[in-house]
């Protein structure tokens, strides 16, 4: 492997990794289609609404989200709590995929990079800026990678159905949200980017790689459009948060 001016550009295509899940994790009776969720509050409301059983735990050092498959109005679909940042979302894909998950639609929260978009639209990117280091590891470098686009197109059917307004944009994704400097903002704007978060490339390079499909909802959280920062109280909002998880589950079933 050539020796590239920066490590995150030397791309191995070898699919020969030392470690891979399938050395600790095997195929189980599990449904295709799982929806990855943010909200940790969401999650146990929907666990109340519906029947479900534990089919597994994935396990590291920091965390050990369950993994559960739901009766989904007559429908198996897996659920699970989503972990912040690029590296373990990618190892989620990757640990699902093992499992025997086929499908993924992530929902979660982002900043607005405009601030004309209010808080609790619902977003649904169509690509993602590459500024986070986990993405450069599963797909060769580029600026950007796109997500797929039938996911996309169920995604949008299932919202227009049910007159939840929604817009297609690029999102930016990146690794440090301490560093979401007012000329990096302006710069991803000018890209077309109207979103920022912390795992949406990753996501996608990751299904990519594991030829499984993937799409997300993301709702405006704080806003970075303005000239300061406005958190806008994004966190407590409980209501918009548990009607994302309910579209994800409804798109899930349709993929």
């Amino acid at each position: 492997m050539a020796q590239k001016e920066f490590p995150i550009l030397e791309f191995d295509e070898d699919r020969n990794a030392f470690i891979r899940p399938s050395q600790r994790l095997h195929p189980i009776d599990i449904a295709e289609g799982c929806v990855l969720c943010f909200f940790a509050e969401a999650v146990e409301k929907i666990l109340v609404k519906y029947p479900y059983k534990l089919v597994k735990t994935l396990i590291s050092e920091s965390s050990r989200p369950p993994v559960y498959e739901l009766d989904y109005n007559g429908k198996r679909v897996v659920l699970v709590q989503a972990i912040v940042g690029a590296p373990l979302a990618a190892g989620q894909i990757e640990e699902l995929t093992a499992l025997g998950c086929r499908k993924y639609i992530a929902c979660g929260g982002c900043g607005a990079l405009q601030k004309e978009i209010a808080v609790g639209h619902l977003i649904i990117p169509t690509a993602a800026v590459r500024d986070e280091g986990t993405s450069y590891h599963y797909v060769e470098p580029s600026r950007e990678i796109s997500l797929n686009e039938r996911v996309i197109s169920v995604i949008a059917k299932t919202l227009t159905e049910q007159k939840v307004p929604y817009i297609k944009s690029k999102t930016w994704t990146t690794d440090a949200f301490y560093r979401e400097t007012p000329a990096k903002i302006q710069q991803r704007k000018a890209e077309g980017c109207v979103t920022v978060e912390m795992e949406t490339s990753a996501y996608a390079a990751a299904a990519q790689y594991n030829g499984v499909d993937f799409g997300q909802i993301l709702y405006a959280g704080d806003n970075l459009g303005g000239d300061v920062w406005d958190e806008r109280a994004w966190h407590d909002r409980s209501g918009i948060r548990a009607f994302v998880l309910q579209l994800a589950l409804d798109v899930c079933i349709r993929l």
